[in-house]
């Protein structure tokens, strides 16, 4: 990717923007490279950002396309989990709309990421490693106090062993701090799945927006509760 070596306020302008918003983008511009970005206010960080955004990227050489957040290692990792407990509890014997409190927790993280859409580069995934706690901590006051709960048994190394053996992958499991032979899979009875995302939902979505350093000046407001990437 090639660095501007100037404002591109006519690009702005063919955009539609509006002459207020390219001047502010120019005098915001100008600022930020005789002084930094830490000198300036959230907002006027957050408009940078929105102008860079819009634009279109330069490139040199051969084409660089962007990976999607869905192609990102981190939300590849978490979603090659969700797929194989799908698989698992496929083959249980459950009744119509019971659902595993693992895949609902990866579900609604994998929303949030879809709506905000972080980077999820280095700083964010090694910030995101906080959440593994904060999963185990939902799993167990859950498994304590819910009594529509039905416990099997989910093999958590299995579907990492078994795609090490097929291809090179760097992934940790999902639980690394598992205690050793716990694979308590505990499934919600359908009348209770609701609340309990509901409840996953109050956790994680305000913790995600404020723990991703690539998402601590958005603006962007809580996902409503029928918002879907589908």
């Amino acid at each position: 990717m090639v660095k501007e070596s100037t404002h591109r306020a006519d690009e702005l302008k063919d955009l539609g923007w509006s002459s207020d918003d390219v001047a502010r983008y120019v005098e915001l511009w100008d600022y930020r490279q005789r002084w930094g970005a830490i000198n300036l206010e959230r907002e006027d960080r957050q408009f940078l950002r929105k102008a860079e955004a819009a634009l279109p990227a330069i490139v040199s050489g051969k084409i660089s396309i962007k990976k999607t957040i869905q192609e990102k290692s981190y939300y590849r990792r978490l979603r090659f989990y969700l797929n194989a407990m799908d698989v698992a509890e496929s083959k249980f014997d459950l009744p119509l709309g019971a659902r595993g409190l693992w895949p609902i927790i990866l579900e609604e993280e994998l929303r949030a990421l879809d709506y905000y859409e972080p980077v999820l580069g280095l700083p964010d995934t090694i910030k995101a490693k906080a959440l593994e706690p904060v999963r185990e901590d939902i799993i167990e006051k859950s498994s304590k106090s819910e009594r529509q709960l039905q416990l099997l048994n989910f093999d958590f190394k299995a579907p990492l062993d078994e795609l090490k053996i097929k291809e090179t992958v760097s992934w940790k499991p999902l639980r690394e701090k598992q205690a050793a032979g716990d694979n308590t899979y505990p499934v919600l009875k359908p009348g209770a799945v609701s609340d309990f995302r509901k409840e996953v939902r109050k956790q994680l979505i305000p913790l995600i927006r404020s723990m991703l350093p690539s998402l601590i000046d958005t603006d962007k407001p809580e996902p409503p509760d029928d918002w879907s990437r589908e």
